[in-house]
Order: C-alpha cells, then structure tokens, then sequence
C-alpha cells in the first residue's frame, strides 16, 4: 500500500458559478495520496461540475485547486497540461473513438506523449487491456461489445500512461449490478497496482460504501458542502439530516451489511 499521509489534492475555499448563477461556494477538502475519493451528493449538486474544475475544463469563479503545492488555475495552460499528463480520466461514456480498435484507442497517449518505437506501444497496450481483463479484445472495435466491456476498455486508455491521479465520471452508471460491482473491484486493484489516487463522481451507495476511503457531500439546495470524510464514519457520526438521508436512502439508519 502507498503512503495515505500526504495531502496531493486540496481544494481551498472553491466557488462554482454559470455566469451569475452560483452552484457552489465555499469547498474546502484534501485528498490524500492514495485515497479512493468520492464525490457524492443528489442529482443537481455540482459533482460533474467540481470535477471539472478539478481537471482542468472549467475555470472555477473563486479559489484554489492545488496539486500538492502547485496552483493548479494559477499558471498558464502549458502547466496545467503537464499536471494533467500525470492524470487519467473515464468519463461517463467511456469517449471511445468508435472508428479505432480498442488498441489503437489505448495506443493513442503513448503515442502522442511518449517516445516508444510501435513494438513497445503495442507490448503496453496488450499489457494494459490484460490489467481490465480484456487481453485479446484489442481488434475489436467498441461497437462489438457490451458496455460494460466499453467501460474496461476506457480505463485501460486512462491508465496507459501510469497515471498518479485517476478520475471518474459516474463509472457504474449504465451497468448492472454484478459488472458494476466488478468494475469496483478493478478500481482498488488498479489504486494498489499503480499507487494511483482516485477521485470518482457518483451517487452509488454500493459503490461508494465498498471503496471509497474518503469523500465530500455537495448539496444543491444549500449549494456547498455538509460534510467531508470516510463515508462510513459520515453515516454514523453525522447530524445532518440532508447527509443521512442520502446515505441511508431515507430510512436515517446505516444499511446493515456495511462494515469497517
């Protein structure tokens, strides 16, 4: 296991707004290496949107995204791309290009950000789709597999270049219960094999009380944070009813087969 004392993502006093609509204001929380970190909260709470700024696609309209000491929206581009060189991203569709195989979608970082001849890309792309269980899968194209499979092979193109950072956009969603259970599973062997930090957006209980080390609840009608912390704790320790509530699907107690 890596070493979870040190801070390596902190969001300082983060506002999000849409011109002057304000999604959410004053966010504060650290992320530590090798956490599994949730964001989670209610349809309409900002979870997308945060991520976003976490990865560098929305400008956030007050406050700090450091990666370690680093001011992420301080510099110019040019830093923000070299941070995000260290960083994988599944989004919610997998962004597959549906007229590439599934090798060459895994090739395509190693061959714009690396130096490797072809025979090594294609040893590394092999190696990757075999980490997400789809060794032998790389000529087929996205199309000819069941979505699940898409979302497998999405994670592979996000962890070609070894990220330190992974992020994830609603992985389960569209997924049946067993495949998204698996695909947990993939994540903490993946977190362990690549001492990779997590951060993952959704609102899958089951998802959420089986990996998740850490997290931040958002809600929209307070548009901030209520909470911060190891979700587990959060279902037991809290007082805020919007927190328990979502965490307890209504019912205000934690659901039995949980465990520390």
């Amino acid at each position: 296991m890596v070493n979870q004392n040190v801070n390596v993502l902190s969001v300082v006093d983060l506002s999000s707004a849409y011109g002057e609509f304000v999604l959410l204001q004053h966010i504060t929380f650290s992320i530590r290496r090798g956490d599994i970190f949730v964001i989670m909260g209610g349809s309409g709470c900002g979870k997308s949107t945060l991520l976003r700024h976490l990865i560098g696609l929305k400008r956030p309209a007050a406050g700090r995204v450091l990666y370690g000491k680093t001011d992420f929206w301080a510099g110019e581009d040019e830093d923000r791309q070299q941070i995000m060189r260290r960083a994988g991203v599944l989004y919610q569709s997998g962004a597959l290009f549906s007229s590439l195989t599934l090798a060459e979608n895994v090739a395509l970082p190693l061959q714009r950000y690396t130096n490797l001849h072809e025979p090594v890309i294609a040893e590394l792309v092999e190696f990757k789709l075999s980490l997400v269980d789809l060794a032998g899968f790389g000529n087929f194209y996205p199309s000819e597999l069941s979505g699940g499979m898409r979302k497998r092979a999405a994670l592979a193109r996000a962890i070609a270049l070894d990220p330190e950072f992974l992020f994830f956009d609603e992985p389960s969603a569209g997924l049946d219960p067993i495949t998204s259970k698996r695909l947990d599973e993939l994540i903490l062997e993946l977190r362990d094999s690549l001492g990779a930090t997590v951060i993952i957006v959704t609102h899958e209980l089951a998802s959420i009380y089986s990996i998740a080390t850490n997290a931040v609840f958002l809600d929209r009608e307070a548009k901030t944070m209520l909470a911060t912390g190891n979700p587990k704790k959060m279902v037991r320790e809290s007082t805020n009813p919007v927190v328990i509530d979502f965490l307890t699907r209504g019912t205000g107690k934690p659901p039995a087969w949980i465990h520390e």
